[in-house]
């Protein structure tokens, strides 16, 4: 018997529970079927076709759907639920995308509707924030708390707030986008049309926009050598190579990007008083040159009492947080057990 078709055979054993994960971000879409203990039994990866329109990005979702449910040796019809997590803000009750800064044109798209239909499975919407809120809560670095904040800091800053064991999902399920809480009155304008958001002063496009004006201003900086002179080629990842060789300026912007992440987190413990802050998102791939900063702000600024209350932590999941906490919440959903029991065992799993 062949490596594939025993992988085949094991994936073949049991069908039962199985969910359609879908993680669906403005680059990228994340596909995989779980099993009902939280085991991803496949993967499927491709570009999200963004600026084509909302009907490409579905046609692409369901691809991928097919694509993974055969890498499982399953059919799609076979799959008990369906979860997608959307990137911003998503009403799960109606099963629509309001509006998304991610994918172009996007509003008051019937998303869960539209997929449910093509592909004849029942299928629940969430926002990505929520869904990984909740995939670790159940999986990974939050396995436990009642009360917790999960934080990504990428491309934007998002947030999903956990209270009392479930995901808060506030008056109209928009509940969480923390990236958009005004640090600067005065501070840049944010793509959602505020001034001084959270995300326009410590996102990685904030680092990367503070380093392209500082460079053009003449600052010392070894930081253009890596994109061989072009400054708008510059990005957070290529700041943190340039600090790691020992680059004053990088490391200056860092610590200012963790300062402002200091300042964030010092809000969000002050009016959540939560006991656990986790955070994911490719920024905290920088580390402490990020964190050491911030969580130093974020505990001088603090309310004393909730700041001694708080730890701080970094996601467990990486990718797989949003797949899994969308899939996490399709099987409470179909089990109508809320967010307290998702059914899916507590353990992390492996990416």
């Amino acid at each position: 018997m062949t490596e594939a078709h025993s992988r085949s055979s094991e994936l073949c054993e049991n069908t039962d529970d199985l969910i359609l994960g879908v993680d669906l971000g403005g680059s990228k879409i994340l596909t995989a079927v779980i099993g009902s203990q939280g085991k991803m039994l496949s993967a499927d990866h491709r570009i999200t076709p963004a600026r084509e329109g909302h009907e490409a990005v579905i046609g692409a979702i369901l691809e991928s759907a097919h694509r993974a449910s055969e890498q499982a040796c399953v059919a799609v019809s076979d799959l008990t639920a369906i979860g997608v997590a959307a990137p911003g803000l998503v009403n799960p009750d109606a099963g629509i995308v309001l509006t998304s800064p991610h994918l172009p044109g996007w509003r008051d798209i019937p998303l869960r509707d539209m997929i449910q239909e093509r592909l004849g499975n029942r299928t629940f919407l969430i926002n990505d924030a929520n869904a990984a809120a909740l995939g670790e809560l159940r999986f990974g670095a939050a396995r436990g708390a009642r009360n917790f904040i999960y934080i990504t800091l990428s491309t934007g800053i998002g947030g999903g707030i956990v209270v009392d064991g479930k995901i808060y999902g506030g008056a109209t399920g928009v509940a969480g986008e923390v990236g958009h809480m005004t640090i600067d009155d005065d501070g840049p304008v944010c793509s959602c049309g505020n001034r001084g958001c959270w995300e326009t002063l410590a996102s990685g496009t904030a680092l990367a926009r503070e380093a392209r004006q500082r460079i053009r201003e003449g600052a010392s900086t070894s930081i253009p050598g890596y994109v061989n002179g072009d400054a708008e080629r510059v990005t957070a990842e290529v700041i943190h190579s340039a600090a790691q060789q020992g680059d004053s300026l990088a490391k200056e912007l860092i610590a200012r990007t963790g300062y402002y992440v200091g300042v964030g987190l010092a809000s969000l413990v002050n009016v959540f008083n939560p006991e656990l802050i986790v955070i994911g998102g490719g920024l905290s791939n920088i580390g402490d040159m990020l964190f050491k900063p911030a969580f130093k702000v974020a505990r001088e600024r603090a309310y004393k009492h909730a700041s001694r209350a708080v730890r701080f932590a970094c996601a467990e999941l990486g990718q797989n947080s949003g797949v899994l906490g969308a899939a996490a919440f399709a099987l409470q959903e179909m089990r109508g057990q809320g967010a307290q029991n998702p059914g899916f065992c507590c353990r992390k799993m492996q990416p």
